[in-house]
């Protein structure tokens, strides 16, 4: 006989978790308050429960999901790196993380400074003249980054220009960005025989467009996780043509101390900070996604701008009249800021360079002992940078096996799975990103257990295709999560998940 586990409907009567103390202020009649017609009639079906069961009911839940904290986190291109705590501890300290926005300089002169001196060291990082912090992400730092080229060629008279180039590989925010702020994208094909940029489509295009393209985005290393080493031939063949060449840094855990964006000719650079510099940001946030330009953008960027006078005082500087203005509400996503600022200061230069250096180095390792049981995408470019792309095909094609049903068989132990069916040139896409915060023997378990899916997948198909087999919720009907999701439960209704299904 089974026994369901005691999950909902927890609580009794006159249970309390908490006491609060006596009201220090007179206790105004909630009708004077409040509109009687928006009064309750009745009080609100919530449960009464004790601690433990509060303690013990969100520990549970807690438990029901994958975390950098409790697994191995391969998302590629996402760079779902460890979190040190330390900076938790800054973000959370008093006088960071109850600071109001709009308080007076003369009150936030450490949170100035902070931003201050993380626009340098992001400045340096990059190669560029100057960083605002103000974007809440990286698809919000792309359409920052193009409205500030837009301005750029406005102001001197070419806003004719109308075109965005956009590597077939790009991250899908790319192309919205380059819509959202105007621009047309026009698609370039990766080459096969580099997994680069296709140089001849490249000349091609600004051969008979080159007065129309206003920028080319380019990630590098790109999500083949391949560094294009024609990255200084593009910038000079693109700025020839007149346009500006904006870097994606959703991958700057590659370059870190290693190369410079603005060395290999790029104008425009945005960075994740959750991602490179350790946020966590699993669920869609909070993210941070700051702008260096280069010095013939800076008039255009928002403010205000952090700025210290001869005195040693920290205030906000106006941008002047170029500026784009405001892109959001205060100066970034604070608590972000901090835990940057936290990693850059512990890692310092020498640090940060061995980030890199190690991420390359797992990525490596992986690939090379994956490679007997899975394809790799472009084999034959012989190192490949924090991340690379394995594939499912050859799963697929003997027994049915896709890059998906290898993800849910991940699941099962105690891992999450890697990014699939991205980037979309690559069929049955397997995008695996280690980072540099794991262990020799995290990794090893990895292979082992991706070993064991691929035996798995030629001699007992269907324990890969029904997985996962140990989650608390199998495989779900994603169309119907997508398209009815059930994201609320309510008193006396049967529990679904949140996802459409038992």
């Amino acid at each position: 006989m089974s026994v369901e586990p005691l999950i909902f409907e927890k609580g009794a009567p006159g249970r309390r978790a908490a006491t609060l103390p006596a009201l220090d202020v007179p206790a105004e009649p909630l009708e004077s308050l409040v509109p009687p017609h928006l009064l309750r009639q009745e009080p609100a079906p919530l449960p009464e429960v004790s601690e433990i069961e509060i303690v013990r009911h969100y520990t549970h839940l807690s438990q029901r999901n994958f975390g950098v904290d409790t697994g191995f986190y391969p998302l590629g291109s996402c760079t779902m790196k460890y979190n040190p705590k330390l900076n938790e501890d800054m973000a959370a300290l008093p006088g960071f993380a109850l600071l109001h926005p709009l308080q007076p300089e003369s009150t936030v002169q450490g949170a100035i400074q902070l931003q201050y001196e993380l626009e340098q060291y992001l400045a340096e990082i990059a190669g560029m003249a100057r960083v605002t912090l103000q974007p809440s992400a990286g698809a919000h730092g792309e359409l920052t980054g193009l409205m500030l080229i837009k301005a750029y060629h406005e102001h001197r008279g070419e806003g004719h220009r109308n075109l965005v180039l956009i590597p077939d590989n790009a991250h899908g925010t790319n192309p919205a960005s380059a819509t959202l702020a105007g621009y047309r994208a026009v698609e370039i094909k990766t080459d096969p025989a580099t997994g680069g940029l296709d140089m001849e489509r490249l000349r091609s295009l600004l051969d008979s467009q080159g007065r129309q393209v206003a920028a080319i985005m380019l990630t590098n290393p790109n999500t083949l996780g391949i560094f294009d080493r024609n990255a200084v031939e593009i910038a000079r063949l693109v700025h020839e043509a007149g346009g500006q060449l904006y870097y994606d840094g959703a991958n700057a855990n590659a370059v870190l101390g290693i190369t410079r964006p603005g060395d290999m000719g790029f104008d425009v650079v945005h960075f994740n900070l959750h991602k490179t510099c350790s946020t966590p940001h699993g669920g869609g946030g909070p993210g941070a996604g700051p702008i260096g330009v280069k010095e013939h953008l800076v008039p255009f960027l928002p403010g205000p701008l952090p700025a210290r006078d001869e005195q040693g005082n920290y205030y906000w500087a106006d941008p002047g009249p170029l500026s784009i203005g405001k892109v959001r509400a205060n100066t970034g996503n604070f608590g972000v800021l901090v835990r940057a600022y936290a990693y850059i200061r512990t890692y310092g230069p020498d640090g940060l360079l061995r980030v890199a250096q190690s991420a390359i180095l797992n990525a490596n390792y992986l690939r090379h002992e994956l490679a007997s049981d899975y394809e790799i995408a472009f084999p034959q470019v012989r190192l490949c940078q924090h991340e690379f792309v394995a594939t499912a095909q050859r799963q697929k094609q003997e027994s049915g096996v896709t890059a998906n049903d290898i993800a849910k068989r991940l699941l099962d132990f105690g891992m999450y799975a890697p990014t699939v069916y991205f980037p979309l040139i690559v069929h049955e896409a397997m995008m695996i990103e280690p980072t540099e915060t794991e262990t020799r023997e995290t990794l090893d378990y990895f292979i082992k257990v991706m070993r064991q899916i691929a035996h798995e997948a030629r001699a007992d198909p269907e324990v890969v295709k029904t997985a996962p087999h140990t989650t608390p919720v199998g495989r779900l009907d994603q169309a119907l999560a997508a398209r009815r999701p059930n994201l609320r439960w309510k008193p006396g209704q049967e529990a679904t998940h949140g996802l459409g299904q038992p």
